[in-house]
């Protein structure tokens, strides 16, 4: 017998029927509206409904995935991308149970200052402002209760949800990428985890002076409190109408500070969401604030990403076809593979064009990838359910998230040259190399 007390806020199944309980009377609208013939429009916003009602987890995984194109039904994505997932912050009383439950009793007496209201709220928790004992700015991340119960619960509503999709379009199996989302959200509840991730990214971008990353204080945080250190800066959409040169330069950190990790370490930031960036004053300094989702990915992954970028490039079809089988894609022939290259055309045009560009021209941040995800999903709808591989999800959603990035930007810069100088020197074997030391220098593990 273990010795260990038991968490009180494990997975519990009694906490999970609860949820489906709640989550299920909210959805049980939209499931009869399928029932009773609706149209795909009709339904969409009769989920859109459900999930607006229902809060939590669900609704946050409900945006995440309206954010990676070609994964839901436009008519979905688009009732999704509406849904908002913050939450009203809790008060007090929740504050002091949750401090107390991490930091024990004396909770207080390890802060000089913690503000009693919370500086922003979201889905699975909130932010507080607090100063440490020798004067540094601080930010507390709390875990709203039972969130280990309630994504559990919510996962498997949403695989439900999911089967409605694919029964009614039947282009995109999306079942390895329900899988995906669930891995990653169940690690964005572990702070200790995201504690390590932190760490992660500061070593990987040791070598930006431009980027800044928190300082995590590990004595004041646990798998539900996360303290570190207090970034200032005001958010992207602030700089908007700043000079050329000004949105320039902040695209060009945004680009390293995504495609920087991705190409030497195999790991990206999975979130895209523009409130997960700061700038300082007059731009000098990209601060990067949340590092919950992260995804690594095997270094042969990364062969397949540049080996794609090298094969679109050299007109090479035979090397195009072999990436998207290191990528995972089954069954690949050649209707398949034409349809998976009208995507990757979109997503590394900008990447083979050597020249000063926008991302996209006359394209507003909103409908990043829309028009071509809608083709493509038609083309598929001739061909599937197309498995949609697990690793593909979060590179898919994260790179149009940045593509937005510097479409609100209006940034002009050649895309090609500064991707062809991020893998100038690629080699599997060498980012493999880093990778396991770097993880390693965390406590990482290197499984994917």
């Amino acid at each position: 017998m273990s010795d260990q007390p038991r968490d009180p806020e494990r997975n519990r199944i009694t906490a999970r029927i609860g949820r489906v309980a709640s989550v299920g009377a909210n959805i049980s609208g939209a499931v009869g509206a399928r029932m009773m013939g609706a149209d795909q429009a009709a339904l969409a916003k009769a989920v859109r409904q459900a999930l607006g009602r229902s809060k939590g987890p669900l609704m946050k995984v409900a945006q995440l995935l309206s954010t990676i194109p070609d994964l839901l039904p436009e008519a979905y994505a688009k009732e999704f991308r509406t849904l908002q997932a913050h939450a009203p912050a809790m008060g007090w009383p929740f504050v002091q149970r949750r401090m107390r439950a991490e930091l024990g009793d004396d909770w207080l007496t390890k802060y000089r200052t913690f503000d009693r209201e919370a500086a922003a709220a979201a889905s699975l928790g909130q932010v507080h402002r607090a100063t440490a004992h020798d004067g540094r700015a601080l930010a507390c991340k709390l875990q709203y209760p039972d969130m280990a119960s309630a994504v559990e619960a919510d996962l498997g509503q949403l695989r439900t949800l999911l089967g409605l999709f694919k029964n009614m379009d039947g282009s995109i199996d999306s079942s390895e990428a329900i899988l995906e989302v669930g891995e990653r959200l169940r690690e964005e509840l572990d702070y200790a985890r995201e504690l390590k991730q932190m760490r992660l990214f500061a070593l990987m971008l040791a070598n930006e002076p431009t980027i800044n990353t928190p300082e995590p204080l590990e004595e004041l945080s646990t798998k539900r409190l996360l303290t570190m250190t207090w970034l200032d800066g005001k958010g992207l959409m602030h700089w908007l109408d700043e000079s050329q040169e000004t949105r320039n330069h902040i695209a060009r950190m945004l680009f390293k500070a995504w495609w920087g990790p991705m190409t030497r370490y195999g790991v990206i930031h999975g979130d895209p969401h523009l409130g997960n960036y700061a700038l300082t004053e007059n731009a000098e300094r990209l601060q990067l604030l949340d590092f919950g989702c992260v995804r690594i990915f095997p270094p042969r992954f990364l062969e397949g990403v540049v080996g794609l970028w090298g094969g679109l490039k050299a007109g090479d079809m035979d090397q195009v076809a072999h990436s998207y089988e290191i990528w995972g894609f089954k069954n690949l022939n050649a209707e398949l593979i034409d349809a998976l290259t009208m995507w990757a055309r979109f997503i590394y045009g900008p990447m083979l064009d050597d020249r000063v560009r926008t991302i996209a021209d006359d394209v507003p941040p909103s409908e990043y990838g829309r028009r071509e995800a809608f083709a493509v999903r038609k083309r598929l709808q001739t061909l599937g359910p197309v498995l949609i591989p697990r690793e593909f999800v979060f590179m898919d959603r994260a790179a149009i998230g940045l593509g937005a990035a510097f479409l609100h930007l209006k940034a002009e810069l050649n895309f090609s040259a500064m991707f062809a100088e991020s893998v100038a020197d690629f080699s599997p074997e060498a980012l493999a190399q880093r990778q396991t030391e770097a993880l390693a220098a965390v406590g990482l593990s290197s499984a994917y």
